[in-house]
């Protein structure tokens, strides 16, 4: 497999900078990258270069840092690579250093209205596992950790769509923008850059055009000089359209002892492979609430300082990935039980988007509540994490939940066939 493909020798351009509303406005299906959050709005076009490697073991970060390293000595700035890293480490990552890099602040909540759009039409639709196929999955996960050494594993289901027409992807990633305001909203071109400079006509380059699209609550890693910041998310509480359930609900969630332990064994995984990296390393003793428009879930931010400048924020995202908010514990157990039960390869959902620049700076997210896009073929993912206590109704009900931030960003949340 190629992992690096030349694609020009231009210098990168660090363009005039603009609000990050305009730079939404200039998203299109053609961008190479475009990512959102509360501290900054990015948007990529183009590229020089694409790395094509799996994440195994320090691989993929050691090239990272060569190719920037080498952009950077040829006059273009500070070099950024940009992209997405999918959940099994035996699959290709899909990075690319940009042609050019505008940077905004984050998205204003109060943005413009958007434009109203006919609900998308679909021609055809699997669900995989089928929803009682998957409660089964989630009881022979919860029968294998009382039977192993396994305390979680987070098992997913997906939506496979076939629509009438092809996907807005502007259109949706602005939907998904007023959906996420606090949050990291995404969307990576998994296509071949040098495709669009072999002379294809256009029209038939966009039907062909990859992305991943998604907006999610959950920030992996970010890096900012020698501070680092992790926000880990585990437990989770579907929300009511009723004030006061949904209070209910929040505080029951907070003082879930299932919930709990849940979150908790992510947190010391996080907080164990953050440790050799940091001279110090602050863990929140309890968790505390974070909200979307459809869940609660327990958080807690973990925060330190790094030992070292030269350890990147892809180095650290690569070490901590994948957490047990969308793997388990132990991992390769985890993993082991994944393979043997999910019905699909998972590809870039639960693996990590966003961005590493020449000095080691960037922010890396969860890719979760998110979709596969290729034209009028979508695949849209959710998860829960199992542990002993799960309910495989309950678990079937938030994966529901979570594909409910992708349905109503398509205008398919209200659509029968999906109920």
């Amino acid at each position: 497999m190629t992992s690096s493909i030349s694609i020009s020798m231009q210098d990168t351009a660090a363009l005039p900078a603009q609000s990050a509303g305009q730079l939404l406005k200039q998203y299109t299906a053609e961008s190479a990258f475009f990512f959102s959050s509360p501290t900054r709005t990015l948007l990529a076009q183009g590229a020089h270069d694409m790395i094509l490697e799996p994440n195994d073991g320090d691989r993929l970060p050691d090239r990272v840092a060569r190719m920037l390293s080498t952009h950077g000595r040829a006059g273009q700035g500070l070099p950024v690579v940009v992209g997405a890293v999918p959940f099994n480490s035996t699959s290709p990552a899909h990075l690319i250093v940009p042609r050019s890099v505008q940077v905004a602040g984050p998205l204003n909540p109060a943005m413009d209205a958007l434009r109203r759009e006919p609900p998308a039409a679909i021609h055809e639709l699997r669900r995989i596992p089928e929803p009682r196929e998957y409660v089964r999955a989630v009881e022979t996960a919860v029968g294998l950790m009382r039977s192993e050494a396994l305390s979680k594993v987070v098992l997913s289901r997906m939506l496979e769509m076939m629509l009438r027409e092809p996907v807005d992807l502007r259109h949706v990633l602005q939907r998904l923008s007023q959906q996420n305001r606090s949050g990291y909203t995404f969307a990576a071109s998994l296509s071949d850059p040098a495709a669009g400079a072999s002379g294809l006509d256009r029209g038939a380059a966009g039907a062909r055009q990859r992305t991943l699209i998604g907006a999610s609550p959950e920030l992996l890693l970010s890096r900012s000089g020698f501070r680092v910041i992790a926000n880990p998310l585990a437990g989770s509480a579907i929300r009511s359209p009723d004030p006061d359930e949904d209070r209910r609900r929040a505080i029951a969630l907070l003082a879930s002892e299932k919930d709990r332990h849940e979150h908790a064994i992510v947190v010391d995984a996080v907080a164990a492979a953050l440790r050799p990296f940091c001279r110090r390393l602050s863990v929140p003793e309890e968790p505390s609430l974070t909200q979307t428009a459809n869940l609660w879930h327990l958080s807690s931010r973990i925060t330190g300082e790094l030992r070292d400048l030269s350890i990147s924020s892809m180095k650290l995202a690569t070490a901590l990935h994948p957490t047990p908010a969308v793997c388990g514990y132990p991992t390769e157990r985890a993993r082991a039980a994944i393979e043997a039960i999910e019905p699909f390869d998972r590809g870039f959902f639960t693996g990590l988007v966003g961005w590493c620049d020449a000095t080691g700076d960037g922010e890396w997210a969860v890719a979760i509540r998110c979709a596969d896009i290729t034209g009028r073929s979508l695949r849209l993912y959710a998860g829960a994490g199992i542990v002993i206590g799960s309910d495989g109704d309950r678990e079937l009900a938030e994966t529901s939940a979570k594909l409910g931030t992708m349905l109503t960003a398509l205008g398919l949340d209200r659509a029968p066939e999906i109920a």
